[in-house]
């Protein structure tokens, strides 16, 4: 479960590291009952601070991707299939905001921008 992580992009580690973690579980990398690694043995490869993997595993917590146990490593909580949609819908709901930023920043038309995604879309 490799995480790339770069401390120069502006965005928080702690958020990267989220992020990556919803996309994999999302994306079924990561799948229901797998265990995460502990706080310490993510820190050390990452060269982060324990506090900062701390942060974005309990709100990974908090938000239901992940479940505790109790004396035992974290684990991805199984989702409803509804809820997992959900979660992946959120994700390139997130991801295209930039690029219809640019359309609207372009003055594109959008059925223009409509026809160029589904171009995207239906490229093998």
């Amino acid at each position: 479960m490799p995480f790339a992580l770069d401390p120069h992009s502006g965005v928080p580690v702690y958020r990267q590291l989220m992020d990556q973690i919803r996309y994999q579980i999302a994306g079924g990398i990561l799948r229901p009952g797998d265990e995460l690694p502990s706080i310490r043995a993510l820190s050390e490869p990452l060269g982060v601070n324990p506090m900062t993997i701390s942060k974005a595993y309990n709100i990974l917590v908090r938000d239901g991707l992940l479940e505790r146990r109790p004396g035992k490593p974290l684990i991805v909580r199984k989702m409803a299939a509804r809820e997992l949609r959900r979660s992946q819908s959120d994700q390139l709901r997130d991801a295209l905001q930039g690029p219809a930023s640019m359309v609207h920043q372009f003055d594109i038309d959008i059925a223009e921008a409509q026809a160029l995604f589904r171009d995207l879309l239906e490229e093998d």
